[in-house]
This record gives structure tokens, C-alpha cells and sequence, in this order.
């Protein structure tokens, strides 16, 4: 399948290993990483209330997705997932918040994706895992190269409020995120 936005049905789905559960309530470190826009981000001083998924990569147009990779759980669909952050931008702004993408994927590949994707947010690269590491996020391994696990952050002024992992299917992450922000703003609103 080369349409790298349509998610096949078979997809295996991922378990819940509890890699994830120590990170809400957590603060985010202070790790600087290079973006998009060539700018540098220190993760740790975000202010206000931000959005951010984690993903293992975007295959490029018209490429079909490695072979074997559709059967790794959780490891399809960075571009369905980022896309749907895109086409619902404008309501996460309203709702106050901060859109960032990381992967571990190069800088250059991740410029590319956001240029031909017409991403409205940055995107942040960990390539070196110095973020993945201090946080503490699972990874995988294909083809000697490391790769971050899907999951999606909330936080306000830097303390992870909500974690959603594993995160399945990944074009719907963006619906889960909307609905728990429009359950919790009292959370968005309270400073530490």
C-alpha cells in the first residue's frame, strides 16, 4: 500500500506495557531540541498548556511504508496521526493549545514531511534520544536504527498533566486529546 494516509485494517494493535505510567504528574525536562523552523526549544520551559505527540516517523509520498513495518503494533501511521493534528489546528488553538510533533526521525526528512504535509506546528527532533532518554520513553528497534513509541503528552507550564499510550489508532489521537481537554480545562487552568 503506498497511500501512506490510509491506515490498513489489519493493523496489529499495541498493548499497554506501563512504559508510560510514570510520566504523568512529572515535569518536563529542560532539553533543547532543534525544530522545523530552525529554531532551538527548550522542552522544559513550555509555558501555557501544550500538546505533544510522539511518533517514529513519516514515510515519504508515495513510498510504500518498510517492509515489515505494518506489522510492528503502534509503529504505522505517523502520517495519518500528524495530518489530523493539522485538520484540527485551529480548534486546539481555541482550546489553548500548543501543537509540537517529536520524532527521532532526521531533521531534514522531518522538514520535508512538514513542507509537503502543510503543517501548521513544529516539528522537533530527537535524533540523538537526549529527550527520549531523560523522559524515560520506550522505543523500538528496526533495522539498526531506534525509534520513539507512539505517545501523546498534555501539559501546563511543564508538568505532564495527560499521557495517552499507547496511542491506537493513531488518527484518532487527535479526537481523544480534544474530548479530554474539553473535560478537563479546570486542569489546563491551574499553575504548580
Amino acid at each position: 500500500m503506498k497511500d501512506l494516509n490510509i491506515l490498513p485494517a489489519d493493523l496489529p494493535v499495541p498493548a499497554d506495557d506501563g512504559a508510560c505510567d510514570h510520566l504523568t504528574g512529572s515535569r518536563l525536562p529542560s532539553v533543547f531540541l532543534n525544530s522545523t523552523s530552525g529554531k532551538s526549544i527548550d522542552i522544559g520551559s513550555l509555558a501555557g498548556a501544550v500538546v505533544i505527540f510522539f511518533y517514529p516517523m513519516n514515510g515519504k509520498p508515495g513510498s510504500a511504508p518498510m517492509v515489515g513495518w505494518n506489522d510492528i503494533p503502534g509503529a504505522r501511521g505517523c502520517t495519518p496521526q500528524a495530518c489530523s493534528f493539522r485538520d484540527d489546528y485551529s480548534k486546539l488553538q481555541l482550546l489553548g493549545l500548543q501543537v509540537f510533533g517529536i520524532s527521532s526521525q532526521p531533521l531534514a526528512d522531518q522538514k520535508e514531511a512538514r513542507a509537503w504535509l502543510s503543517l501548521p506546528y513544529e516539528l522537533l527532533n530527537d535524533s540523538q534520544l537526549v529527550l527520549t532518554k531523560a523522559m524515560n520513553l520506550p522505543t523500538f528497534e528496526y533495522e539498526f536504527a531506534t525509534y520513539i513509541k507512539r505517545i501523546t503528552i498534555i501539559a501546563i507550564d511543564g508538568v505532564i498533566k495527560k499521557t495517552f499510550y499507547p496511542v491506537f489508532p493513531p488518527d484518532k489521537n487527535v479526537s481523544d486529546v480534544i474530548k479530554w481537554v474539553e473535560k478537563n480545562q479546570a486542569k489546563l487552568t491551574q499553575t504548580n
